[in-house]
C-alpha cells in the first residue's frame, strides 16, 4: 500500500489565518487559526504565518508524520513566490519576497500562490472527484478571484501574472472597478455589485435603504417575491452569464465550479447562472462543460494549500526520476 503524504496548507486572509496538516487524499488531520490582525503590519502577519507552521510542525512530529512542505495560499498577484501586489487587505503587502523569507525559518520547502487560484486546486484535486482534466473555477464574493486548471495543472499565463478572471471587462461603459479600470466583471457580479443594484433599485422606487444589508439579506428578499431584489438579481445573473461565456467559449471547460458563501444561497442560485450562460455560450463550445457549485466551503483554501504542495513535490520527483537517453 502506497505511503501517504502529508502537507502544511495555509489560507491567508484579511481577517484569519487558517491552517492545516493534509494527507495527500484530502483528509484533514488538524486544522486552527490564528487572527491575522493586520493592523500591527506586515512582520507581525509574516509572524503568524511562522506559528502557524511551528505549531502544525509540532501535531505532525508528535504523529510521526513527515511533512513533505507548506503551501500558502495569499490574495496577490504572484511570480514564483514573489507578492507583486494586488492585496488590498493586506498592510504592505507588495514587492514581498514570502516564500524566500519563509524558506528560510522551515525546515521543509514552501510555495506561495494566489489564494483564489488555490481555492480552485483544491476543488479540482478534492472536491467532486471526477477526474477531470479542466476545469474553471469561479468565487463571489466581495471581488471575483478564480483559477483555471487546464489539462491537470494550474494556470496563471506566464510567470503567472494572469489568471485575474474578475477583470474581464464585460460592460466597457460600466461600472469603475476597484483596480481602476470601467466595466470589469468584478465591478458587475460580484456581492458588491449586487448590494449596490439592490440599493439602486430601492432608491428608485423611493423605498428606504435597511440598515447592514449583504448578500443573505438580498437572497431572502428574493426568495420572498421582493421587486427590487428580483430586480438586482436579474442584472447579477445577466453579467455571471456574460463571464462565464466567455470563458467557455475560450476554453470549454469540463466544469465550471462557482463559490464564495453567495452560491450556497440554494439551488436556484446555481440553476439561474448555468440557465443564463447557457443560452450565451457557443453550443459547441459548451457541449462538454458543467456548471456547478463548490463543493469543499471555506476549506477550499487550505486544500488547495496543500495540493499545491502534493503537485509541487510530484512535478520534482518525476524530474528526478528521468534519466539522460
Amino acid at each position: 500500500m502506497k505511503e501517504k503524504k502529508h502537507a502544511i496548507g495555509i489560507d491567508l486572509g484579511g481577517t484569519y489565518v487558517k491552517y492545516a496538516l493534509v494527507d495527500d487524499a484530502g483528509q484533514i488531520k488538524f486544522e486552527s487559526k490564528m487572527p491575522t490582525e493586520v493592523e500591527k503590519g506586515r512582520e507581525h502577519v509574516i509572524s503568524i504565518l511562522k506559528q502557524s507552521i511551528f505549531e502544525t510542525r509540532l501535531i505532525a512530529d508528535a504523529e510521526g508524520i513527515q511533512v513533505e512542505g507548506v503551501g500558502i495560499g495569499t490574495p496577490g498577484i504572484i511570480d514564483n513566490g514573489l507578492i507583486l501586489g494586488g492585496a488590498e487587505n493586506l498592510p504592505e503587502w507588495e514587492s514581498l519576497p514570502l516564500a524566500g523569507i519563509l524558506n528560510k525559518s522551515s525546515d521543509f520547502p514552501v510555495w506561495v500562490e494566489n489564494d483564489a487560484s488555490l481555492m480552485g486546486l483544491g476543488e479540482f484535486h478534492f472536491g467532486s472527484k471526477t477526474n477531470y482534466s479542466d476545469i474553471i473555477f469561479i468565487t463571489i464574493g466581495t471581488g471575483i478571484g478564480g483559477a483555471m486548471v487546464l489539462n491537470g495543472k494550474l494556470y496563471g499565463g506566464h510567470r503567472n501574472r494572469g489568471g485575474e478572471l474578475g477583470h474581464i471587462i464585460v460592460n466597457p461603459e460600466g461600472e469603475k472597478c476597484s483596480c481602476g479600470a470601467i466595466g470589469c466583471w468584478e465591478a458587475h457580479a460580484s456581492v458588491t455589485a449586487l448590494i449596490r443594484d439592490y440599493k439602486r433599485a430601492l432608491t428608485q422606487n423611493r423605498k428606504k435603504i435597511p440598515e447592514n444589508v449583504d448578500g443573505k439579506y438580498i437572497v431572502q428578499r428574493y426568495l420572498k417575491k421582493e421587486k427590487e431584489a428580483r430586480e438586482a438579481f436579474k442584472i447579477h445573473f445577466y453579467y455571471m452569464a456574460a463571464g462565464l461565456a466567455g470563458l467557455i467559449n475560450i476554453f470549454s471547460p469540463q466544469q465550471v465550479v462557482i463559490g464564495g458563501g453567495i452560491s450556497e444561497a440554494g439551488e436556484f442560485y446555481i440553476n439561474e447562472i448555468r440557465k443564463e450562460t447557457l443560452k450565451l455560450a457557443m453550443k459547441e463550445t459548451q457541449v462538454f462543460t458543467k456548471i456547478i457549485g463548490a463543493e469543499l466551503g471555506n476549506k477550499a483554501g487550505i486544500l488547495g494549500a496543500a495540493a499545491l504542495v502534493f503537485d509541487s513535490v510530484n512535478k520534482s520527483e518525476k524530474i528526478k526520476d528521468k534519466k539522460p537517453v
